[in-house]
């Protein structure tokens, strides 16, 4: 198909849930991304951290391949030869004592949010439908019913109600509303190390040390949603490392599969996932051994390659160049690792024209929270081509200014 029929053909057949820069891609490699007519691009979206270890990457792809000849598929109601392996490498890789794999970041958490309940019920002794969930406003942890329910976007909520009752919110990084929110039927706290969806959003300086602290004090469970911020995308393996705290849940998923097969995980104590029988939970796909398979080599490169280390030293000067950007339009610049954002002053059509100036420049970021463009390329990325892309962004700014 020729560009424009590809694109008329998708948006007359297709839900119109995304709205997608007008490029289509058909290769990738690396940071890389060609388009269909062979233009070239640097990605900094990394498919929002799902391709940390770079498109395509020749060793997960081998993976793929092979486990793909052997076994894909036989059900969670047998057990196969790869799925004791995965928890032995993901446990040891996250200090994590167990393991409950799932297919999807949102299924992560919304497993997070049964568990939760069932330890709020069966260890913490809160009444029968009584439990309640603290989470943070600005949240983003995926779009189920439940999780909706909770979210302070308007878009996000928006004829899709009714809704699950027991979560409230606070403002994200304030610990005291968190303090004062919790009461007797509180089973967990569940937050964003740093928001992506939100826009790069860090919380305060010691906040989830403080979190924790309150949970410890109050008998709540701390659930850390690292989906988006774990296996290496703010330079450390999770998040909740740069400030030394070890969460009860933590959720995983996107780069968890290596950009090749969708794979997320629970990860939480012993107390927390033996309350789980069988029949309670579970998912068709969840744990198969073509996931796992992938998942492994998709863990291994990450240590093998030093791409966490990468993250840190890359996104570290990337931060300090991109503050360094002479545009009137810029409002903010933060970020940890390689998980960065410019914040504009609000103008009608946000951030988009930006994202479309960056786009004919070579570079594909996409817009968030409207006024926010967020860089986060695959944390293989070379100083070369962080200046490349550097080079590029400052020629964009420079255009839309």
């Amino acid at each position: 198909m020729a560009n424009t029929d590809t694109i008329s053909t998708e948006q007359r057949l297709g839900a119109g849930n995304y709205k997608p820069l007008d490029v289509v891609l058909a290769r990738g490699s690396g940071v890389w991304l060609w388009d269909v007519h062979g233009n070239q691009y640097l990605d900094c979206l990394a498919a929002y951290s799902a391709v940390n270890q770079g498109h395509c990457h020749p060793k997960i792809r081998e993976t793929l391949v092979e486990q793909s000849a052997k076994l894909t598929l036989p059900s969670r109601a047998f057990r196969d030869d790869r799925l004791a392996a995965f928890y032995q490498d993901l446990c040891k890789l996250t200090n994590s004592h167990k393991v409950l794999v799932m297919n999807s970041g949102t299924e992560a958490v919304e497993t997070a949010i049964k568990c939760a309940r069932k330890w709020g019920y069966l260890v913490k002794g809160v009444p029968e439908d009584k439990a309640e969930i603290i989470v943070c406003d600005n949240n983003f942890h995926g779009r189920s019913i439940a999780i909706v329910g909770f979210s302070s976007s308007a878009n996000s909520r928006a004829d899709f109600g009714p809704f699950a009752p027991g979560f409230r919110s606070v403002p994200f990084g304030d610990a005291a509303a968190l303090e004062a929110a919790i009461n007797p039927n509180t089973v967990a706290f569940l937050a964003e190390p740093i928001q992506g969806e939100g826009g790069v959003v860090i919380p305060p300086d010691g906040f989830l040390r403080r979190a924790r602290e309150l949970c410890d004090a109050r008998n709540v469970l701390l659930v850390l949603d690292e989906v988006q911020t774990g296996l290496g995308r703010t330079g450390r393996i999770l998040a909740e490392e740069h400030e030394g705290v070890e969460a009860d849940i933590t959720t995983v998923g996107k780069s968890l599969g290596g950009g090749f097969y969708p794979i997320s995980a629970v990860l939480a104590s012993e107390e927390v996932l033996s309350l789980l029988k069988p029949g309670q939970h579970g998912s068709t796909f969840g744990g198969n051994p073509l996931a796992t398979a992938v998942a492994r080599t998709a863990l291994r490169v990450l240590r093998e390659e030093g791409m966490v280390e990468n993250a840190a030293e890359q996104g570290e000067y990337f931060l300090r160049e991109l503050r360094g950007l002479r545009s009137n339009a810029v409002r903010e610049v933060r970020g940890r690792g390689l998980m960065m954002a410019v914040e504009l002053h609000s103008r009608e059509g946000g951030a988009t024209p930006w994202c479309e100036s960056l786009r004919r420049h070579g570079v594909l970021a996409k817009e968030t929270h409207g006024d926010v463009i967020r860089f986060s390329p695959p944390l293989v990325i070379t100083r070369d081509e962080v200046d490349w892309a550097l080079e590029r962004i400052r020629r964009a700014f420079s255009e839309v200014d």
